[in-house]
Protein backbone atom coordinates (compact mmCIF):
# COMPACT_ATOMS: atom_id res chain seq x y z
CA UNK A 1 0.00 0.00 0.00
CA UNK A 2 1.38 3.41 -1.06
CA UNK A 3 2.49 6.02 1.44
CA UNK A 4 1.09 9.42 0.31
CA UNK A 5 3.34 12.31 1.54
CA UNK A 6 2.04 14.01 4.73
CA UNK A 7 4.28 17.38 3.93
CA UNK A 8 3.00 20.68 4.96
CA UNK A 9 -0.04 21.64 3.20
CA UNK A 10 -1.78 25.29 3.07
CA UNK A 11 -4.61 25.67 5.58
CA UNK A 12 -7.64 25.34 3.57
CA UNK A 13 -10.30 26.61 5.90
CA UNK A 14 -11.48 29.93 7.46
CA UNK A 15 -10.09 32.29 9.99
CA UNK A 16 -12.37 34.01 13.15
CA UNK A 17 -12.13 37.39 13.02
CA UNK A 18 -10.36 38.90 16.29
CA UNK A 19 -13.09 40.96 16.98
CA UNK A 20 -15.48 37.91 16.91
CA UNK A 21 -13.10 35.92 19.83
CA UNK A 22 -15.39 37.28 22.66
CA UNK A 23 -18.87 36.31 21.18
CA UNK A 24 -17.46 32.89 21.23
CA UNK A 25 -17.29 32.63 24.84
CA UNK A 26 -20.51 35.10 25.32
CA UNK A 27 -22.63 32.25 22.82
CA UNK A 28 -21.73 29.33 24.38
CA UNK A 29 -22.83 30.81 27.40
CA UNK A 30 -25.76 32.07 26.60
CA UNK A 31 -26.79 28.69 25.13
CA UNK A 32 -25.62 26.70 27.98
CA UNK A 33 -28.11 28.99 30.53
CA UNK A 34 -30.85 29.12 27.67
CA UNK A 35 -31.14 25.27 28.11
CA UNK A 36 -31.71 25.50 31.62
CA UNK A 37 -35.22 25.30 32.68
CA UNK A 38 -35.06 27.54 35.76
CA UNK A 39 -33.46 30.06 33.64
CA UNK A 40 -36.38 30.35 31.21
CA UNK A 41 -38.95 29.89 33.49
CA UNK A 42 -37.15 33.00 35.56
CA UNK A 43 -36.80 34.95 32.24
CA UNK A 44 -40.81 34.55 31.94
CA UNK A 45 -41.49 35.30 35.80
CA UNK A 46 -39.55 38.73 35.35
CA UNK A 47 -41.77 39.62 32.19
CA UNK A 48 -45.14 39.33 34.15
CA UNK A 49 -44.97 43.03 35.42
CA UNK A 50 -44.69 44.36 31.42
CA UNK A 51 -48.39 42.18 31.39
CA UNK A 52 -49.58 43.84 34.53
CA UNK A 53 -48.78 47.34 32.63
CA UNK A 54 -50.00 46.49 29.66
CA UNK A 55 -53.35 45.28 30.73
CA UNK A 56 -53.40 48.66 33.24
CA UNK A 57 -52.87 50.62 29.96
CA UNK A 58 -55.12 48.93 27.59
CA UNK A 59 -58.05 49.40 30.57
CA UNK A 60 -56.96 53.10 30.41
CA UNK A 61 -57.35 53.54 27.16
CA UNK A 62 -60.81 52.05 26.16
CA UNK A 63 -62.37 53.25 29.47
CA UNK A 64 -63.10 56.95 30.66
CA UNK A 65 -63.73 55.68 34.25
CA UNK A 66 -60.69 54.08 34.73
CA UNK A 67 -58.58 57.62 33.34
CA UNK A 68 -56.43 57.84 36.70
CA UNK A 69 -55.06 54.15 35.39
CA UNK A 70 -53.01 56.28 32.43
CA UNK A 71 -49.80 56.05 31.91
CA UNK A 72 -47.25 58.51 32.99
CA UNK A 73 -43.39 59.01 33.09
CA UNK A 74 -43.34 58.15 36.55
CA UNK A 75 -44.94 54.68 35.67
CA UNK A 76 -42.21 53.81 33.56
CA UNK A 77 -39.94 54.57 36.11
CA UNK A 78 -41.43 52.46 38.89
CA UNK A 79 -41.33 49.78 36.84
CA UNK A 80 -37.82 49.59 36.52
CA UNK A 81 -37.41 49.54 39.93
CA UNK A 82 -39.62 46.44 40.52
CA UNK A 83 -37.32 44.91 37.85
CA UNK A 84 -34.46 45.09 40.49
CA UNK A 85 -35.85 41.57 41.91
CA UNK A 86 -35.22 40.34 38.83
CA UNK A 87 -32.03 42.13 38.25
CA UNK A 88 -30.53 41.03 41.57
CA UNK A 89 -31.77 37.17 40.89
CA UNK A 90 -30.40 36.57 37.77
CA UNK A 91 -27.67 38.38 38.05
CA UNK A 92 -26.48 35.58 41.05
CA UNK A 93 -28.07 32.79 38.96
CA UNK A 94 -26.14 33.96 35.86
CA UNK A 95 -23.08 35.65 37.25
CA UNK A 96 -22.01 33.76 40.19
CA UNK A 97 -20.25 31.36 38.11
CA UNK A 98 -18.85 32.92 35.14
CA UNK A 99 -15.27 33.00 36.25
CA UNK A 100 -15.20 31.17 39.28
CA UNK A 101 -16.04 28.65 37.76
CA UNK A 102 -13.18 28.91 35.15
CA UNK A 103 -11.10 29.75 37.81
CA UNK A 104 -11.65 25.80 40.22
CA UNK A 105 -11.16 24.17 37.29
CA UNK A 106 -7.46 25.84 35.83
CA UNK A 107 -9.45 26.75 32.65
CA UNK A 108 -7.99 30.73 32.40
CA UNK A 109 -4.91 29.17 31.75
CA UNK A 110 -6.65 27.83 28.66
CA UNK A 111 -8.50 30.38 27.27
CA UNK A 112 -5.56 32.86 27.60
CA UNK A 113 -3.25 30.40 25.71
CA UNK A 114 -5.29 30.83 22.74
CA UNK A 115 -4.81 34.19 20.51
CA UNK A 116 -7.52 35.68 22.99
CA UNK A 117 -6.62 38.66 24.86
CA UNK A 118 -8.05 39.64 28.61
CA UNK A 119 -10.16 42.06 27.80
CA UNK A 120 -11.77 39.75 24.82
CA UNK A 121 -12.41 37.38 27.87
CA UNK A 122 -13.49 39.42 29.80
CA UNK A 123 -16.05 41.40 26.72
CA UNK A 124 -17.34 37.75 26.71
CA UNK A 125 -18.36 37.05 29.97
CA UNK A 126 -19.64 40.17 30.87
CA UNK A 127 -21.69 40.07 27.08
CA UNK A 128 -23.85 37.13 29.01
CA UNK A 129 -24.48 38.67 31.78
CA UNK A 130 -25.33 41.93 29.87
CA UNK A 131 -27.63 40.52 27.32
CA UNK A 132 -29.40 38.75 29.87
CA UNK A 133 -30.00 41.80 32.33
CA UNK A 134 -31.06 43.56 29.19
CA UNK A 135 -33.82 41.52 28.33
CA UNK A 136 -35.53 42.16 31.77
CA UNK A 137 -35.15 45.84 32.08
CA UNK A 138 -34.49 47.33 29.11
CA UNK A 139 -36.41 44.88 26.23
CA UNK A 140 -39.96 45.13 28.09
CA UNK A 141 -39.57 49.10 29.16
CA UNK A 142 -38.94 49.23 25.90
CA UNK A 143 -41.82 47.39 24.73
CA UNK A 144 -44.19 49.17 27.06
CA UNK A 145 -43.46 52.36 25.26
CA UNK A 146 -44.23 50.57 22.05
CA UNK A 147 -47.54 49.43 23.78
CA UNK A 148 -49.18 52.52 24.88
CA UNK A 149 -48.32 53.69 21.43
CA UNK A 150 -50.65 51.14 20.47
CA UNK A 151 -53.28 51.29 22.58
CA UNK A 152 -53.40 54.70 22.43
CA UNK A 153 -53.36 55.00 18.83
CA UNK A 154 -51.42 57.96 18.29
CA UNK A 155 -48.03 58.98 19.27
CA UNK A 156 -49.44 61.62 21.53
CA UNK A 157 -47.68 60.41 24.71
CA UNK A 158 -44.24 59.79 23.56
CA UNK A 159 -44.28 63.51 21.71
CA UNK A 160 -45.39 65.03 25.24
CA UNK A 161 -42.85 62.70 26.56
CA UNK A 162 -39.59 62.63 24.04
CA UNK A 163 -37.11 61.88 26.95
CA UNK A 164 -37.93 58.57 27.68
CA UNK A 165 -36.60 56.63 25.31
CA UNK A 166 -33.06 57.87 26.45
CA UNK A 167 -33.68 57.59 29.54
CA UNK A 168 -35.07 54.31 29.39
CA UNK A 169 -31.98 53.44 27.49
CA UNK A 170 -29.52 55.31 30.03
CA UNK A 171 -30.93 53.74 33.13
CA UNK A 172 -31.04 50.58 32.01
CA UNK A 173 -27.97 50.79 31.27
CA UNK A 174 -26.67 52.07 34.22
CA UNK A 175 -28.21 49.27 35.89
CA UNK A 176 -26.95 46.27 34.11
CA UNK A 177 -23.51 47.73 34.07
CA UNK A 178 -23.49 48.19 37.80
CA UNK A 179 -24.54 44.66 38.39
CA UNK A 180 -22.77 43.03 35.98
CA UNK A 181 -19.47 44.49 36.52
CA UNK A 182 -20.00 43.88 40.36
CA UNK A 183 -21.03 40.44 40.07
CA UNK A 184 -17.67 39.49 37.48
CA UNK A 185 -15.50 41.55 39.81
CA UNK A 186 -16.48 39.18 42.75
CA UNK A 187 -16.40 36.26 40.63
CA UNK A 188 -12.96 36.53 39.79
CA UNK A 189 -12.17 37.28 43.61
CA UNK A 190 -12.88 33.21 44.19
CA UNK A 191 -13.23 29.51 43.16
CA UNK A 192 -16.52 28.92 44.77
CA UNK A 193 -19.81 30.07 43.40
CA UNK A 194 -21.44 29.85 46.15
CA UNK A 195 -19.57 32.33 48.21
CA UNK A 196 -19.40 34.75 45.35
CA UNK A 197 -23.31 34.93 45.31
CA UNK A 198 -23.23 35.23 49.32
CA UNK A 199 -20.85 38.10 48.93
CA UNK A 200 -23.17 39.83 45.83
CA UNK A 201 -25.65 39.83 48.28
CA UNK A 202 -23.88 40.75 51.25
CA UNK A 203 -22.55 43.74 49.56
CA UNK A 204 -25.62 45.31 48.41
CA UNK A 205 -27.77 44.56 51.47
CA UNK A 206 -25.19 45.33 53.89
CA UNK A 207 -24.49 48.59 52.12
CA UNK A 208 -28.41 49.04 52.55
CA UNK A 209 -28.67 48.24 55.76
CA UNK A 210 -25.59 50.86 56.90
CA UNK A 211 -27.41 53.57 54.90
CA UNK A 212 -30.70 52.94 56.53
CA UNK A 213 -29.09 53.13 59.86
CA UNK A 214 -27.41 56.60 59.09
CA UNK A 215 -30.68 57.72 58.15
CA UNK A 216 -32.63 56.25 61.24
CA UNK A 217 -30.15 57.88 63.51
CA UNK A 218 -29.29 61.35 61.45
CA UNK A 219 -32.55 61.59 59.74
CA UNK A 220 -30.82 62.58 56.83
CA UNK A 221 -30.60 60.73 53.52
CA UNK A 222 -27.29 62.23 52.62
CA UNK A 223 -25.26 59.05 53.12
CA UNK A 224 -26.89 57.12 50.16
CA UNK A 225 -23.61 57.11 48.50
CA UNK A 226 -22.98 54.56 50.99
CA UNK A 227 -25.70 52.21 49.12
CA UNK A 228 -25.18 51.31 45.65
CA UNK A 229 -28.35 50.40 45.20
CA UNK A 230 -29.73 53.80 46.74
CA UNK A 231 -27.60 56.28 44.39
CA UNK A 232 -28.86 54.19 41.46
CA UNK A 233 -31.97 54.97 42.40
CA UNK A 234 -31.48 58.91 43.25
CA UNK A 235 -30.24 58.49 39.61
CA UNK A 236 -33.05 57.04 37.85
CA UNK A 237 -35.36 59.46 39.46
CA UNK A 238 -32.84 62.85 38.22
CA UNK A 239 -32.97 60.54 34.25
CA UNK A 240 -36.43 60.69 34.78
CA UNK A 241 -36.92 63.44 35.66
CA UNK A 242 -39.14 63.30 38.65
CA UNK A 243 -38.54 64.69 42.22
CA UNK A 244 -35.13 62.79 43.83
CA UNK A 245 -36.39 60.65 46.81
CA UNK A 246 -32.50 61.03 48.71
CA UNK A 247 -31.07 63.92 49.71
CA UNK A 248 -27.92 63.67 47.99
CA UNK A 249 -26.72 65.24 44.82
CA UNK A 250 -27.26 63.83 41.59
CA UNK A 251 -23.66 64.31 40.90
CA UNK A 252 -22.83 62.39 43.60
CA UNK A 253 -25.04 59.28 42.78
CA UNK A 254 -23.73 59.19 39.22
CA UNK A 255 -19.77 59.65 41.00
CA UNK A 256 -20.99 56.19 43.46
CA UNK A 257 -22.06 54.73 40.10
CA UNK A 258 -19.30 55.20 38.25
CA UNK A 259 -16.43 54.55 40.65
CA UNK A 260 -17.79 51.21 41.58
CA UNK A 261 -18.21 50.32 37.68
CA UNK A 262 -14.83 51.87 37.53
CA UNK A 263 -13.50 49.78 40.56
CA UNK A 264 -14.55 46.34 39.34
CA UNK A 265 -13.34 47.25 35.59
CA UNK A 266 -9.83 47.37 37.92
CA UNK A 267 -10.18 44.33 40.00
CA UNK A 268 -11.19 42.26 37.09
CA UNK A 269 -8.08 43.63 34.54
CA UNK A 270 -6.05 42.28 37.69
CA UNK A 271 -7.53 38.97 38.77
CA UNK A 272 -8.10 37.64 35.25
CA UNK A 273 -4.60 35.96 34.26
CA UNK A 274 -3.06 33.24 32.34
CA UNK A 275 -0.99 32.73 35.51
CA UNK A 276 -1.74 33.13 38.87
CA UNK A 277 0.54 35.20 40.53
CA UNK A 278 1.28 35.13 44.29
CA UNK A 279 2.74 38.48 46.19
Amino acid sequence: MPIHDQGYRHYAGTREQRSRVWWVIARAGLMERLRERRMLGLLLASWLPFLVRSVQMYVAANYSQASFLAPTPQMFREFLDQQNIFVFFITVFVGAGLIANDRRANALQLYLSKPMTRAEYIAGKLAILFLFLSLVTFAPALCLLITQTLFAGSFTFVRNNLYLLPAITLFSLAQVLLASTTMLALSSLSKSSRFVSVMYAGLFFFTTALFQALRGITGKSAFAWLSPTAALEQLGDVIFRIRPRYDLPPALAAVTVIVLIAVSLWILDRRVRGVEIVT
